[in-house]
């Protein structure tokens, strides 16, 4: 990621040299010399630093531009050589419509832009905000949007280096593109799967750690000590053949696997931050690495339902994360209980939510161009005889909303525990992206 600091230096505002309007003048425009550019210039360089060093973004500082030449040459050079990403610190009134000339010359490369409140006049540039893949923040010292749209640009990279797996019914592997975010979807017969299933012998190591993990439940619900052996099992195999195509994220048509049923081993997974999807859903898939990247948390992929009489939106599935805050930030009280749709009686997961937790709602959807983002807060979890469905239930009401089934997007969107100004990331990351954005956000 390049970094560019646009503003002029106090001499040469006080001397009338620079190329704006008010140069004869010797005018200061908005946020004037009393700002002090060069300070502010640090102070947003150390915050930039840092956020870049919490998502592993490498930066290239390109110094200060305010002259007219500098401004081609820059151009001209970027072309040659053009990052993933431009982030430009925009602090000087007179400059907007430069900055909006090198994003048009420079376009499609995404760019993130910050012109603090104060350094404008009157209402935002309208072209800044509405320019494509760009991120445009007019705020006072809001780190947090900066987090965002940087942990944005970042998941956008990401991306276009993954590989996601699908074990699904193909009778030999195929190799597709998803053509919005550049991920390389690679596709491997189930049977696959099942013989490396098949050919891993359950050791003593891998019974210690299933039976400590049995230990760490608070009930254990009608399930056998195999199954839950059997969960460990599955989630060996999904890793070894994750090494074995080098791929970063996975998901298994798992319905029928019988005893192989990765449930344990993809809330386990998922909880490291292994993006692994159910029932081969690869756009649910795509979400979990979209939100790995974005929000350094694991997500539950679930099947929506909603109470329409209280208007709130009703969640279930069986391969809850445990750490849904974030890897070492602790787990959520869990059971384990049969997977509930058919023999075997599996081992799932029946993850216990914090009533009161800020939450959304998030799901990419490739064939629409779209992805969604719906914040509000945790009700609870209702029991099964209640509610019924899978194997860990949530109750959520959403921020915002008239009618709850308005935000029906499809099948197996992700919950995040987070704020709304986190999911925010993910109306930045459409925007550097060029997805529609849907939401509340």
């Amino acid at each position: 990621m390049n970094v560019l600091f646009m503003y002029p230096p106090a001499d040469v505002v006080n001397e009338g040299r620079f190329e704006d309007n008010w140069a004869s003048d010797r005018w200061a425009t908005y946020p004037t010399l009393h700002f002090e550019p060069e300070m502010n210039q640090q102070k947003y360089a150390t915050q930039i630093a840092d956020i870049a060093k919490t998502y592993g973004i490498d930066l290239n500082f390109q110094g200060v531009l305010y002259t007219r030449a500098a401004l081609a040459e820059f151009i001209a050079q970027t072309k040659a050589d053009p990052p993933d990403t431009l982030l430009v610190g925009h602090f000087w009134n007179t400059m907007s419509p430069w900055v909006l000339e090198m994003s048009q010359q420079l376009a499609p490369l995404s760019m993130i832009v910050y012109h603090p409140v104060g350094s404008n006049h009157q209402l935002p540039p309208r072209g800044l905000m509405e320019a494509p893949n760009m991120v445009y923040i007019h705020s006072l010292e809001n780190w947090e949007a900066l987090e965002n749209a940087m942990s944005a640009a970042n998941a956008k990279r990401m991306m276009a280096q993954s590989r996601l797996l699908r074990v699904t019914g193909v009778r030999e592997q195929t190799k597709t593109m998803d053509n919005n975010l550049g991920v390389e979807i690679v596709a491997i017969p189930a049977e696959e799967y099942n013989e490396l299933f098949d050919s891993i012998n359950v050791d003593d190591a891998m019974i210690r750690d299933a039976m400590a993990f049995r230990a760490r439940a608070a009930a254990v619900i009608n399930v056998e000590d195999r199954y839950i052996i059997d969960g460990f099992r599955a989630k060996k195999t999904v890793l070894d053949i994750m090494k074995r195509y080098d791929a970063d994220g996975i998901t298994i048509r798992c319905l029928m696997l019988e005893e192989r049923k990765p449930c344990i081993g993809f809330s386990l997974n998922n909880s490291a931050l292994i993006p692994c999807a159910c029932e081969d859903f690869p756009d649910s898939a795509m979400s979990l690495m979209i939100g790995a990247h974005l929000f350094r948390r694991a997500g539950f992929q679930h099947n929506p339902e909603f109470d329409i009489d209280r208007n709130q939106y009703y969640g279930s599935h069986c391969t809850c994360a445990l750490e849904l805050h974030g890897p070492g930030k602790g787990e959520k009280p869990f059971r384990i209980r049969p997977f509930t749709h058919q023999l075997p009686k599996t081992a799932a997961l029946d993850v216990k939510m914090t009533p009161g937790d800020k939450i959304f709602l998030m799901k990419y959807i490739p064939p629409q161009h779209r992805i969604i983002a719906y914040s509000g807060t945790m009700v609870g979890s209702p029991e099964m005889n209640t509610a019924g469905g899978c194997a860990t239930r949530f109750v959520m009401d959403v921020d915002k909303v008239e009618d709850v089934c308005s935000i029906y997007q499809g099948p197996h969107p992700i919950m995040y525990c987070g704020t709304a100004m986190e999911a925010r990331r993910i109306k930045a990351f459409a925007k550097l992206t060029g997805l529609e954005f849907v939401g509340n956000v």
